[in-house]
């Protein structure tokens, strides 16, 4: 979507006072589709814009479409200044620890007396219990949650390879949003919302819960499981790469066979139906591991798309850059780094009305946009001045 046409949150003004992933996917999300979102910085810029290793992507990929103000959160005028900004905002982020936005006074409790319209949306590691005064970290929630169990081996947790539990926590938390937006349409009055780690991490565990529940037998660990269809694994081609390939309905066991000329694999009745070719995996395994080495990757990625099988090679991150699909429908958004240089990142993957969302804002330098943001909530030219000479902002 381009900046000239109306997105559907314009006109909603939210202050994120986040870091790291949690906080900051959840404004990109609102951002993305239109929201004025304020990120308001330390004295300096988010520690999150220094992180190195794993964390050197965080603020680049979570920070489109944000504008930025630098205020000293522990001086007296820059918690005025916030209280100001609040004062004519639709929706609050924050994700820092239990307790820290209380100790500045900018709670919800405090800020929806002067703003009962107030949609104040806290992400933690954990909901209302026992648990709630923890600090937690996608990892925490990952191990705790039973999904670092079902991800790796037996007696070896595995954290999935992305933050999936921040970025999960924090698309929860615009579902809470926009679900209390819609509700103030109604009543008028704005609400506390909240989504964590730690209940995030569960609900994608839920399914296993569930066939626990079910059958009486716990689910095993994924690299060990009893797979629900009999070729559904990665397998390798002749030029020592690496491709996945699921058979997952009968009618696509027949596509397989007469795709590939197995005719008399294809005729016999102990592989017909799925429960006969889960029953029968060893055996069928060893044959298709077998033809599938006959092919280079390229052929038999061309053979499989042909077929209509469901299919994937094996990718890294870095291999989306050049991805024709990627590439192609624009779900790739050129961004400048405010220290310079280029970098292309991935939009929301959802389209609305045939278009994805854009950029509208570059990411922001730190404290790039406070005079503007002052200006916009009544600061004169003068007492903006004297706070950048007193330390209160940047």
């Amino acid at each position: 979507m381009t900046e000239g046409m109306e997105l559907p949150l314009a006109g909603i003004r939210v202050i994120e006072f986040t870091h790291m992933v949690m906080g900051p996917a959840a404004g990109l999300i609102l951002a993305d589709m239109g929201a004025d979102v304020i990120k308001v910085e330390p004295i300096g810029g988010d520690h999150t814009r220094r992180l190195v290793g794993s964390g050197a992507g965080y603020f680049s990929m979570y920070n489109r479409n944000k504008k930025s103000i630098c205020l000293d959160l522990k001086s007296a005028q820059g918690l005025k200044v916030a209280e100001k900004l609040i004062q004519g905002a639709d929706v609050v982020i924050e994700n820092f620890r239990p307790g820290a936005m209380e100790k500045l006074g900018l709670d919800y409790d405090k800020l929806s007396i002067n703003n009962p319209e107030l949609i104040y949306c806290s992400e933690k590691g954990f909901l209302k219990g026992p648990y709630e005064h923890r600090t937690a970290l996608d990892e925490v929630a990952q191990m705790m949650g039973g999904l670092a169990y079902m991800t790796g081996p037996p007696g070896k947790p595995l954290r999935a390879g992305a933050s999936v539990i921040d970025v999960m926590g924090g698309m929860f938390g615009v579902i809470a949003v926009l679900a209390a937006l819609k509700q103030r349409e109604a009543t008028g009055k704005g609400q506390y919302v909240k989504s964590a780690l730690f209940e995030s991490s569960v609900f994608l565990v839920g399914q296993h819960m569930a066939q626990y529940a079910v059958t009486g037998q716990a689910a095993n660990p994924m690299p060990v499981r009893i797979s629900a269809w009999a070729i559904y694994d990665v397998f390798e081609t002749r030029d020592g790469q690496q491709v996945f390939v699921g058979v997952v309905s009968d009618s696509q066991w027949v596509n397989f066979c007469q795709a590939f000329g197995l005719d008399e694999l294809g005729a016999d009745k102990n592989y017909a139906a799925n429960g006969d070719r889960v029953k029968n995996r060893d055996i069928l395994m060893p044959l298709v591991r077998a033809l599938f080495k006959q092919f280079d990757k390229h052929d038999l990625m061309e053979k499989l798309e042909y077929t209509g099988l469901p299919f994937a090679p094996i990718s890294r991150p870095e291999d989306m850059l050049d991805d024709p699909h990627m590439c192609d429908s624009g779900g790739l958004l050129p961004l400048n780094l405010p220290e310079g240089g280029s970098l292309e990142l991935p939009a929301l993957p959802v389209e609305m009305g045939g278009h994805k969302f854009g950029v509208r804002h570059d990411l922001p330098k730190a404290g790039q946009h406070t005079a503007e943001i002052l200006e916009q909530i009544g600061f004169d030219e003068t007492a903006t001045r004297k706070m950048s000479q007193n330390g209160v902002i940047q």
